[in-house]
């Protein structure tokens, strides 16, 4: 199978640079409707209607992680300008992080962050700019808000540096962070952003980017989904920096995944255990929370996941998807097109496309079934 099978072209107007007005203001594509009304406009849906297409008794698994500040800019003990995006806390002083600079950091030197003589509290240090402090390009040392020692040049198995802050890393990042929007967003994050760029239910921090489909839940939504009779239950996936890395090679069996660390309580896979008991579907929230749930199995603990779905994957949890759609030749779009089949998938972006639906992050949504449930 080919990286090329899953491309198609998208117009850039269509990429969602910012959040609908209100969280469940966006639209909603039906794709089961799509695949039986093709010429009909019966599967363009608004998100207040999904309590309408969900069954009582579903069972929707969300994913509550939060999104940290994980983007950090810099310099490096010669002056030279770094940016950090940090893939995960590790410990109380220590993260794994992707470092982009002219020339790699080596094992054993520092990296300056922020600017001491900048005042403290809400990132202001940082987040306000770059690294480069009001001292100009002098030696970076003397004026630092917060230093790392570069551990390890290169984590086994990855392309991952290993840094060790001089304060809890943590508070360096809330302090002096960034939060990461993706590359294809193209503001600086703002107070908007803090705000929706997190969903209503986060409550775990680690994640470097957003479970974006669960973005669109908002109160009175849930509520909504509650009184129809729905049931819902949370696990938790720290999405990783990988998540915007492309796939560069063609074969995708070839292609490797990031791992990412999930949990899932007792009482998430007891809930997901009587649903499938009872025959009540199991719908995910995101594809994040597909992930958590296909590589544990629906069973509770703690580990991590490199989990690549590709077609033909024997899905054994969940039955329903709800997820955002996703860019061309990424390992998400594979997913779903080895959840919801290639054909569907296809015949669904074609018609998002045609009908100006928005796209990615702050994007509008669409449901699935699994391909041996769809219609």
């Amino acid at each position: 199978m080919k990286l090329s099978d899953f491309d198609y072209h998208l117009p850039e107007e269509l990429i969602a640079q910012y959040p609908p007005e209100q969280r469940a203001g966006g639209r909603l594509l039906d794709v089961a409707t799509l695949m039986r009304l093709p010429e009909a406009t019966a599967a363009d849906r608004r998100l207040a209607d999904l309590p309408e297409l969900i069954a009582p008794g579903s069972l929707l698994v969300f994913n509550d992680t939060r999104v940290i500040h994980a983007r950090l800019a810099g310099r490096k003990e010669s002056g030279g300008r770094i940016e950090v995006m940090v893939e995960r806390i590790d410990g109380e002083f220590e993260v794994l992080a992707m470092v982009r600079a002219s020339h790699p950091p080596k094992e054993g030197s520092r990296l300056y962050f922020g600017d001491a003589g900048a005042g403290s509290g809400s990132g202001s240090e940082s987040r306000a700019g770059s690294g480069a402090s009001s001292h100009g390009d002098g030696p970076p040392a003397s004026h630092a808000a917060a230093v790392a020692t570069v551990v390890s040049a290169r984590e086994p198995g990855s392309m991952l540096l290993r840094l060790r802050f001089d304060a809890p890393a943590a508070e360096i990042l809330e302090r002096l962070g960034e939060l990461p929007l993706p590359p294809y967003i193209q503001h600086t994050p703002d107070g908007a952003d803090e705000s929706r760029y997190q969903t209503v239910f986060a409550r775990e921090p680690g994640a470097v980017a957003a479970p974006t489909a669960g973005l669109h839940f908002d109160e009175a939504l849930l509520a909504a989904l509650r009184t129809r009779g729905v049931e819902m239950t949370h696990l938790t996936l720290h999405v990783g920096a990988g998540t915007f890395l492309p796939v560069r090679t063609e074969d995708l069996s070839q292609h490797q995944m990031h791992a990412e660390r999930y949990a899932i309580s007792p009482e998430t896979a007891q809930a997901i255990a009587r649903a499938k008991a009872g025959g009540r579907p199991v719908v995910a929230i995101g594809t994040t929370a597909m992930r958590a749930l296909e590589a544990s199995s629906g069973q509770a603990g703690v580990g991590e996941t490199n989990l690549f779905i590709t077609p033909g994957y024997r899905f054994r949890v969940v039955d329903r998807l709800f997820t955002n759609f996703h860019l061309p030749k990424s390992t998400l779009l594979i997913l779903v097109s080895a959840f919801a089949g290639r054909e569907t998938i296809r015949r669904a972006y074609a018609h998002a496309i045609a009908q100006r639906y928005r796209f990615f992050s702050y994007g509008d949504a669409m449901l699935l079934d699994r391909a041996d449930h769809a219609t």
